[in-house]
C-alpha cells in the first residue's frame, strides 16, 4: 500500500512539473517600455561635400603677355588679403607696345600744338584742329587703358584680393603666358558651402533658411548652417536635387564629406523605439502588453529621430509597449516579463 502511494505521488509531481514547463514554453519572454507622446524635429538627411560657392571663387590674371617669374604659394594654402602670390614679368613685345603707345600720345600732342599754331596763322582750319584734338584724346585713352592693365610696369606682383584659400595654380614658374590667361584661382575664406543631394520626394519639405547640422563622415567636429539654395532640376549624375548649405568660416575644409541633418519642422505622436515597430503585408504594427498576453496595434510611422520612430495609432497609454521579444509574437500570444530569448 505504501508503495502505491509513493508511485501516485511521483506521478502527480511529474504531471504538475510538466504542466508548468509546458506553460513556460508556450509564453514568450519580453521586455516592455511605457509609451509616451512628444514632439521631435522632422529631419531630412542628405549627403554631400564641401566646396566653393558659385560666387566664391576668383580667377586672377594679367591682361598682357609675359612670363611667370616666381610662384610664392601652393594650392590649398590659406592666405591673407594683400599676400604676394606670384611674380610676373612683361614680355619684350608688351613693353614695346606700351612704349609705342607713349610715343603715339606724345606725337599726337605735338601735332595738336603745331595745328593750333597754323590755325593762328590762318594756315589750318578749325576742322583740322578738331581732328588733332581727337587724335590726342584717342592716343591718351589708349595709353591710360594700357596703364590700367599694368603695361607701364615691366614687373608686377599678383596679390590676394581678400582672405582666402588658393584653389588652383594652372601655370608653372617660367611659363610664358598670353594676356588674360588664368594664373591662379582663389576661394574666399567665407565662400565655401556644403553641397548635398536631396531626394526628389523631399523637395517641397526643404526650404531656404532651414537649419542644418553637418555631421562629418570622418572626425567629430560638427558644424551648423542653413539652406541657401535648392535646385529645381535633378543632377544628371546623381538623380538628386542639389542644395547648398552655408558653413561657418574656418569650420570646414574644402573637399570634406558630410551628412546633413536638415530640420524641416516638427513631428508629434507616440515616440517608440525603432525595434518595437514590425511590418507585414497589412502594414506597420507593434504589440502592447495586456497583463499576460500581447495585443497587436496597427500604427503608421510618420518620422524617425535617432533610435526612435514617431508613430500614429490607437495605443493605450496605460499599456506598456513590447520592445524586445516582439518578433516571436502574434496577437493574443502569451507573454511573461524577462530577458528576451
Amino acid at each position: 500500500m505504501k508503495h502505491c502511494v509513493l508511485v501516485f505521488c511521483s506521478l502527480f509531481v511529474g504531471v504538475s512539473f510538466g504542466t508548468a514547463f509546458a506553460n513556460d514554453v508556450a509564453s514568450v519572454a519580453v521586455q516592455t517600455q511605457e509609451p509616451r507622446r512628444g514632439m521631435v524635429p522632422d529631419i531630412v538627411t542628405a549627403y554631400g561635400m564641401v566646396g566653393p560657392a558659385f560666387n566664391g571663387n576668383m580667377t586672377l590674371s594679367f591682361q598682357q603677355e609675359g612670363r611667370v617669374l616666381a610662384i610664392n604659394v601652393t594650392p590649398g594654402e590659406k592666405v591673407k588679403a594683400g599676400a604676394r602670390l606670384l611674380e610676373f614679368g612683361a614680355s619684350a613685345v608688351a613693353i614695346s607696345a606700351y612704349e609705342q603707345a607713349v610715343s603715339a600720345a606724345n606725337t599726337a600732342r605735338e601735332q595738336r600744338v603745331h595745328t593750333a599754331e597754323l590755325l593762328a596763322q590762318r594756315l589750318a582750319t578749325h576742322d583740322q584742329l578738331a581732328q588733332a584734338d581727337k587724335a590726342v584724346a584717342d592716343a591718351q585713352a589708349a595709353l591710360e587703358a594700357m596703364k590700367r592693365e599694368g603695361a607701364d610696369q615691366p614687373r608686377q606682383t599678383l596679390t590676394a584680393p581678400f582672405d582666402g584659400i588658393i584653389a588652383a595654380i594652372p601655370v608653372s614658374q617660367g611659363d610664358r603666358v598670353q594676356p588674360g590667361i588664368a594664373l591662379m584661382t582663389i576661394t574666399r575664406q567665407d565662400g565655401l558651402v556644403a553641397t548635398v543631394g536631396i531626394e526628389p520626394e523631399a523637395r517641397f519639405r526643404v526650404h531656404v533658411g532651414d537649419p542644418v547640422e553637418l555631421v562629418p563622415l570622418s572626425g567629430k567636429e560638427r558644424a551648423k548652417g542653413r539652406i541657401l539654395r535648392v535646385d529645381s532640376v535633378l543632377n544628371p549624375k546623381t538623380r538628386l536635387l542639389n542644395a547648398d548649405i552655408s558653413v561657418p568660416p574656418g569650420s570646414v575644409v574644402s573637399g570634406a564629406a558630410f551628412k546633413a541633418e536638415i530640420t524641416v519642422g516638427n513631428l508629434t505622436g507616440w515616440i517608440i523605439p525603432h525595434d518595437a515597430i514590425l511590418r507585414d503585408a497589412q502594414g506597420e504594427y507593434l504589440f502592447q502588453a495586456m497583463e499576460t498576453t500581447a495585443a497587436r496595434v496597427d500604427v503608421k510611422v510618420v518620422g524617425s529621430t535617432g533610435a526612435d520612430d514617431v508613430v500614429e495609432g490607437a495605443l493605450d497609454p496605460k499599456r506598456p509597449v513590447i520592445v524586445e521579444g516582439n518578433y516571436q509574437l502574434t496577437d493574443k500570444a502569451a507573454i511573461r516579463q524577462g530577458a528576451a530569448q
